[in-house]
């Protein structure tokens, strides 16, 4: 599996309509069939791309100064608008600060929260090391201001300027957002440091800026990666996950490819009446363009969703990391695991019985609509269709940064996973497509 997950992380940067995501496209489709599955084929998928040519620059200087200008390199934020060069006035985003017309300029802290809070939205948890007490994790997201730019948008800005301040690393790289939603004004992060320094620069007085960015933002055919293998009932159960990320990215999601893979291994050695039902295996696209493939085949296969028994979506094997001397640090402990589960006591008890059984801890066992409309995982749009679902994911905080590399992964955590998928999907024997909706 770790194997797998480096394959794939070799071939570099992996976005949607990127080289090296249709090299995985291809690649997957050739496990697939090297594993023995069945129907393997590459299902199209319009996505829309977001494609930098470079990072984006911000020059300042003071009103009237253009001689004392200072320069800043940053990323520019998915999905908005390129520029040769925008100029305007900087205005921090805060309180009743007017950004009409000017640069909106905002902080940018990622969240923690309390494992405290999760308890109160789980229905269940494995935790035997008691890790959870008084703990806390820091998430990939500002929960409070993760979506200043739209609202830097409606008030009138022509930039908008994100500064990671209360990042807890150095870095500019945060590849956020990612709904493929094309925003009308250009914008950048930029690292902790350099939010600092401009901060600096703006207490001492109004200041001017220039902001260029290169990219475009294109639709490209993508393809979703799907195998089968025949069961024991004329039911299914999907087991996926997606091929894209971010980054080069080791754990979102080289570590998903890799447990859909092991499920796809593991299956296949086994006579087919040993399977409880059905089984597809997708590697969907598009996620990191708002879960574009996730959502065309919830869309193009109607008419096979009321067949489902179960959806199971595997994301992120990932290891925890520390900050120390303003370096991401791994440990040697996974990162907290959440489990959205549909509210059905014979699933949850599946489930959980699961991560007990193979000792898979730290572990939340939270509803589908815990957090939101819908659980924060790339098969998301299967719940408001009505599909029973299982979706692991964990949200470590350097999850759309670089810095996914394969240190990150929590190898350890492969085997087990593995095995507890393995009990959740046999857990479904006997089980009809309607045993695990809720009546409601």
């Amino acid at each position: 599996m770790v194997a797998w997950i480096a394959e794939v992380v070799d071939q570099g940067i992996r976005r949607p309509g990127y080289p090296a995501d249709e090299w995985v496209e291809r690649w997957g489709a050739e496990r697939f069939t090297e594993i023995g599955l069945r129907d393997v084929r590459l299902e199209p998928v319009e996505t829309t791309c977001w494609l930098p040519r470079a990072h984006a620059t911000l020059r300042v200087w003071p009103a009237g100064r253009p001689e004392a200008a200072v320069d800043f390199t940053g990323l520019a934020l998915p999905f908005t608008a390129p520029t040769e060069g925008t100029e305007g006035t900087l205005a921090a985003m805060a309180g009743e600060s007017d950004v009409s017309g000017r640069f909106a300029v905002q902080e940018i802290t990622l969240t923690t929260i309390p494992q405290a809070h999760m308890a109160t939205k789980a229905t269940a948890s494995y935790d035997p090391e008691g890790a959870f007490a008084d703990s806390f994790q820091t998430l990939p997201l500002d929960l409070v201001n993760g979506l200043g730019f739209d609202a830097a948008i409606a008030a009138g800005a022509t930039a908008y300027v994100g500064l990671l301040t209360g990042a807890p690393w150095e870095t500019h790289d945060y590849y956020w957002p990612y709904d493929a939603t094309a925003r009308p004004i250009p914008g950048l992060w930029l690292s902790p440091s350099d939010g600092r320094r401009l901060l600096e620069l703006m207490a001492a007085g109004e200041h001017e800026a220039r902001i260029v960015s290169d990219a475009e933002i294109v639709q490209r055919t993508t393809h979703n990666v799907i195998g089968t293998l025949p069961g024991a009932s004329d039911h299914w159960v999907v087991v996926a996950t997606h091929h894209d990320a971010p980054w080069a990215s080791a754990v979102e999601d080289g570590s998903g490819i890799a447990l859909v893979l092991a499920q796809a291994k593991l299956w296949a050695s086994v006579p087919a009446e040993q399977r409880p039902h059905n089984l597809m295996f997708l590697l969907t696209t598009g996620h990191m363009a708002r879960a574009a493939g996730t959502e065309a085949f919830v869309r193009d296969h109607a008419d096979l969703l009321p067949e489902l028994v179960l959806e199971l979506h595997l994301e992120h094997a990932a290891r925890r990391c520390v900050v120390q001397d303003g370096a991401l640090v791994p440990t040697a402990d996974p990162e907290t695991r959440w489990w959205f589960t549909t509210r059905s006591p014979e699933l949850e008890k599946n489930v959980l019985d699961a991560l007990q059984g193979e000792d898979v801890g730290r572990s939340w066992i939270l509803p589908p609509t815990a957090l939101g409309p819908m659980p924060l995982t790339d098969g998301a749009f299967f719940h408001p269709a009505g599909v029973p679902l299982v979706q692991f994911i964990t949200l470590p905080m350097y999850l759309f940064d670089p810095a996914d590399t394969m240190d990150k992964v929590h190898e350890a955590s492969l085997e087990p996973l593995t095995r507890a998928v393995a009990r959740i999907v046999q857990g479904t024997e006997g089980v009809k497509p309607d045993g695990f909706r809720p009546a409601d």
